[in-house]
């Protein structure tokens, strides 16, 4: 896969085949994809958590807030979870903001989850006070952001922006999820 179709089959899957498991060494991989990635003033200083076993998932699933775009919709049923986790939390040992470096080490992730014909979804709407103690994190750390990994359950695809301007996503009868997305002329301000 070419980059261009990496990026194109990366969307936030929310509905996974839950019974089909990620490896650990998977899961070891993916990160390492994140440990060579960019780090804002180069501090590396986010570290993970690793997660594919089944009652562990269900602690971190009842800490998490799913499709905010989709309020009706409670988050993925029993079957259609996620068959893994990667827990991203910043050191503040050894870094003191952690603006981007969360967001960059996930995208590492997921174009790596993709490429092995996997799916995720980065959320960053948890509850990080209930969290830290489910997994045991300390007050060193600062969750930041949770990763979904598993082998999709959907279909997503790529619909143009109305002529509303509405991009909230859905899905239809089907059980496709729509993402409208902006056209490129749409995002340019100009050429200089």
């Amino acid at each position: 896969m070419n980059v261009h179709e990496l990026i194109l089959k990366n969307r936030s899957y929310r509905r996974f085949h839950q019974n089909e498991p990620v490896a650990m060494d998977t899961l070891r991989e993916l990160v390492d994809y994140a440990r060579i990635a960019q780090s804002p003033w180069n501090q590396q200083a986010v570290k993970f958590l690793l997660c594919n076993r089944p009652e562990k998932n269900s602690e971190i699933f009842a800490h998490l807030h799913w499709a905010a775009r989709m309020p009706d919709w409670p988050g993925p049923a029993e079957g259609e979870r996620p068959s893994a986790y990667i827990v991203i939390v910043g050191d503040r040992e050894l870094g003191k903001v952690f603006n981007y470096d969360h967001v960059v080490a996930g995208t590492a992730i997921l174009l790596g989850a993709v490429e092995r014909g996997l799916g995720g979804c980065l959320l960053g709407a948890f509850s990080k006070k209930n969290i830290a103690p489910t997994l045991g994190i300390s007050d060193r750390y600062d969750p930041l952001l949770v990763i979904a990994l598993g082998k999709p359950a959907e279909t997503a695809v790529l619909d143009p922006v109305g002529p509303d301007g509405n991009t909230a996503y859905w899905t239809d009868k089907d059980g496709v999820h729509h993402v409208p997305k902006r056209s490129l002329e749409d995002l340019l301000l100009g050429e200089l």
